[in-house]
């Protein structure tokens, strides 16, 4: 039933970012646009996206080398195979998909594996949040959607900000930290709090496996070449129709999607996605632009993304002779576990 409940709320969710995102759609236009478009700059922006996979894959090995250099294909496997689990999966089941599939591959314990992806997703949101905070100063005016896109990057910073604050303060006094979750949900239901000290004991444990400066200075390199090619492709893509924006202005929309997709939707990010980039164009451009070739984009942007990680992602599949099944259900009773835990 809690399952249940929860892919009703997702559904939900998506429809409702959907109808907003088409409500005002002008489908002639749009069709239009997609009939004309250049889809040429499509190859490119796949060369992009494959080049943003290796990255991404390479900041991961930076993070988990304090605990083993894993080699570039164990990484690699891991990581084309996890990103599709963490798309199509419901209930967000595929962050567990990396963790699981880089213990299998090297001496790394799934404990470590986990919070090296939550330390990757709380430096990302502080990251694109600042970037953002950072942007909207150079866009002017006080128009709805660059109000709701302040909202949106103040809220992001505050959240991971905050969680980034926790772990510092974990880190240096780890008896506190324990005792402050302990102490604080333990009024709430005393084995609830049990169990959620343990786990902040269990991944501050592993936080304390010191990462050496190199290793650091390598994972904040392919950050900003991660977020760099990001924002490059999507604005690359942009050439394909007939959308004037600058290389600053696309970077603005590239963060406002981030943001949109850290909302809790149903698998394939779709609705929240295709809202998200509305958000970014309508600062710029009139909404006639913005609900025809504004959305077409949106669409083949979307398209785009998710076809390269799912392909990738069979493709490693294919190789590692994994069944997708087999996978999915281990992922869910480790999502179980983990329910039950906290």
């Amino acid at each position: 039933m809690n399952r249940f409940l929860k892919l009703v709320g997702s559904l939900a969710v998506t429809l409702v970012f959907g109808w907003w995102a088409f409500r005002d759609t002008h489908w002639a236009e749009q069709w239009a646009s997609l009939r004309s478009a250049h889809y040429g700059w499509v190859v490119p922006y796949i060369v992009i996206l494959l080049l943003i996979h290796l990255s991404r894959t390479a900041r991961w090995g930076a993070l988990l080398a304090s605990q083993e250099r894993v080699r570039f294909r164990a990484l690699n496997d891991a990581s084309a195979i996890g990103f599709m689990m963490l798309l199509v999966l419901p209930f967000r089941l595929g962050e567990f998909a990396r963790p699981f599939l880089i213990a299998q591959r090297s001496s790394i314990r799934r404990s470590a594996a986990m919070t090296s992806v939550v330390l990757e997703r709380i430096a990302d949101g502080v990251f694109v949040a600042l970037l953002l905070r950072g942007l909207l100063f150079f866009v002017h005016g006080d128009a709805y959607p660059a109000r709701l896109a302040r909202y949106g990057a103040n809220a992001m910073f505050a959240i991971f900000f905050g969680g980034f604050l926790f772990l510092l303060f974990a880190a240096w006094t780890h008896d506190r930290a324990v005792g402050l979750v302990r102490g604080t949900l333990g009024r709430l239901s005393p084995r609830l709090g049990e169990r959620a000290s343990g786990i902040v004991d269990s991944f501050v444990g592993a936080l304390k496996q010191g990462h050496r400066p190199s290793e650091l200075f390598v994972f904040i390199v392919f950050t900003l070449i991660y977020w760099g090619l990001n924002g490059f492709g999507m604005w690359v893509l942009m050439r394909a129709f007939p959308l004037q924006l600058s290389l600053v202005q696309a970077y603005v929309v590239m963060c406002l999607v981030v943001v949109g997709v850290m909302i809790p939707a149903a698998p394939g990010m779709v609705g929240t996605f295709q809202a998200a980039v509305k958000l970014g164009l309508s600062i710029f451009l009139p909404a006639a632009v913005v609900n025809g070739p504004g959305l077409a984009y949106a669409n083949v942007l979307w398209l785009c993304q998710t076809a390269q990680q799912i392909i990738l992602g069979l493709v490693f599949l294919s190789i590692d002779q994994l069944s997708f099944r087999d996978l999915a259900g281990r992922l869910e009773r480790e999502g179980d576990a983990a329910s039950s835990a906290g």
